[in-house]
């Protein structure tokens, strides 16, 4: 396991590995954040909420607990978080 902090601590992930492949889990705190990405990335909602606009969009999209969302390799993308908010991030699918 792989702890990372991001954001001033604002964004906090545990990476792990296992049969099914590599994955963080992690929590963001109220802010908006811009990602980059190196590989392709699903990210699943958890708890709380998320709004984000991807690549080639113009607007903002709210992903719920319970919605997941993919963001292609080698682009950035930003993230509204509203309320704390967690999240399972599958790389590489």
């Amino acid at each position: 396991m792989q702890v990372n902090e991001y954001f001033e601590g604002r964004v906090m992930s545990i990476g792990f590995e296992n049969t099914e492949g590599r994955a963080t889990s992690g929590i963001m705190q109220v802010g908006e954040y811009e990602f980059g990405t190196s590989e392709t990335e699903l990210m699943k909602v958890t708890s709380g909420s998320l709004e984000v606009r991807l690549p080639g969009e113009s607007e903002f999209k709210t992903y719920a607990s319970g919605t997941e969302f993919n963001v292609e390799a080698n682009v950035k993308f930003q993230v509204k978080v509203k309320t704390p908010t967690a999240y399972l991030c599958f790389y590489g699918g």
